[in-house]
């Protein structure tokens, strides 16, 4: 049977990965993959985190199944956190704990798949390059229209808005919550209002992806589209990651919600998202929603992830600024938001970079911000330049 299979391509960050860590030069920087890095270069457990872990560590009397739903207190403990703390959601919303983000988008299609075999799903590109597989996996058709023209940095919204309008009712609208990956390039709050007066008019369904709030500009900051496009809409979908804001990758904590004003359709899509996860993972892994859920039901913990959530952002806008101040070409970064930048250029600039300067980032020209220190910039800002990326 296997003899019929065909190797398929490595994934090329993990082989980033292991190439900026063979590589033995002083000086190096790990531009790769997204994470938060601190000053010492570490990503760091968050001290909330190591809080929260020796409680349940301390308290902590079985490990026994949670069922596919997962831990519903950490999911309804995050409702606040992401929709806010009016009850005009409650009794709209219903949830489940899911591994991580990718576990979410992956519900979440599969739901859509069920609901709707005909939808297809809008992608905005570039997009985080694990959407069209994932909804590809699901049986769903991936229409593309283009969302970032990287040469001048700027949404070409004219195509967002071309390609909404030309939807059927019923297809679904992958939207980047906030901090877009791999652009950082956020829609304005006058075009987010643009987008969700399309949404309504043409009936269709917002599939928000959410990993990164509060490294943005703060967590209600953040929320404030996904919030607004709730609010207007008569069905959606969000999939949420805690990865990035408590620190827990490894961990794979998410959640997927569902939104829908017909209160006779929450029980339907709760029994469907259960019976979904069932078949793909049976139950959830319990400790890092455990963790966020300790967090976030403690006022003196949650009040320490809050203040350290806070720190990250303003490093990471730190990072920006000074990147942006070590070339004028470089300005738009300090206006963008999250972890990451898409710079414009080849595979092989990229592959240059590695080999000539030990500056590592995607074949793609995305960077982590989050991974540089500030020091870092001019080295960044002379590779750059000797490579032709800069006037």
């Amino acid at each position: 049977m296997f003899e019929k299979l065909n190797n398929r391509p490595a994934d090329s960050l993990l082989a980033l990965i292991k190439a900026f860590q063979a590589d033995e030069r002083n000086g190096k920087i790990d531009l790769g993959v997204g994470v938060y890095r601190d000053a010492m270069g570490r990503t760091p457990v968050m001290r909330a985190v190591k809080a929260a872990e020796q409680f349940l560590l301390d308290t902590q009397d079985s490990k026994k199944y949670l069922g596919p739903e997962g831990d519903l207190q950490f999911v309804r403990l995050l409702q606040p956190i992401i929709f806010g703390k009016s009850p005009k959601f409650d009794h709209r919303l219903v949830g489940i704990q899911t591994p991580g983000g990718s576990g979410a988008l992956r519900i979440g299609a599969e739901l859509i798949q069920t609901a709707n075999p005909s939808a297809k799903v809008l992608l905005g590109t570039p997009s985080w390059p694990n959407h069209a597989p994932i909804f590809a996996s699901a049986r769903l058709a991936v229409k593309d229209y283009a969302f970032v023209d990287l040469t001048s940095q700027q949404v070409k919204f004219e195509s967002v808005v071309d390609a909404l309008s030309s939807s059927a009712e019923g297809d679904v609208v992958l939207l980047h919550g906030c901090c877009h990956n791999p652009t950082g390039i956020d829609f304005t709050m006058e075009q987010w209002l643009e987008i969700t007066e399309l949404l309504v008019a043409h009936k269709l369904v917002p599939l928000i992806d959410l990993a990164y709030q509060g490294l943005g500009d703060g967590l209600e900051q953040d929320a404030a589209p996904t919030r607004m496009i709730l609010d207007a809409v008569d069905e959606a979908l969000i999939a949420y990651s805690c990865d990035k804001n408590f620190g827990l990758y490894r961990e794979r904590v998410g959640a997927l919600y569902v939104m829908t004003r017909n209160v006779d359709d929450i029980g339907k899509a709760e029994s469907n998202m259960a019976a979904l996860a069932r078949v793909n993972w049976s139950m959830p892994p319990d400790h890092g929603a455990a963790i966020v859920r300790t967090i976030l039901e403690s006022p003196e913990m949650s009040a320490m992830w809050r203040a350290e959530l806070e720190e990250m952002c303003e490093r990471v806008n730190g990072n920006r600024a000074a990147i942006a101040a070590a070339a004028a070409d470089l300005a738009f970064i300090s206006r963008q938001r999250g972890l990451f930048s898409n710079l414009s250029m080849s595979k092989e600039t990229a592959a240059a970079l590695r080999a000539k300067h030990g500056i590592y980032m995607a074949d793609s020209g995305r960077m982590n911000l989050a991974g540089m220190q500030p020091a870092d910039a001019g080295a960044i800002v002379t590779a750059l330049r000797a490579e032709g990326c800069l006037r």
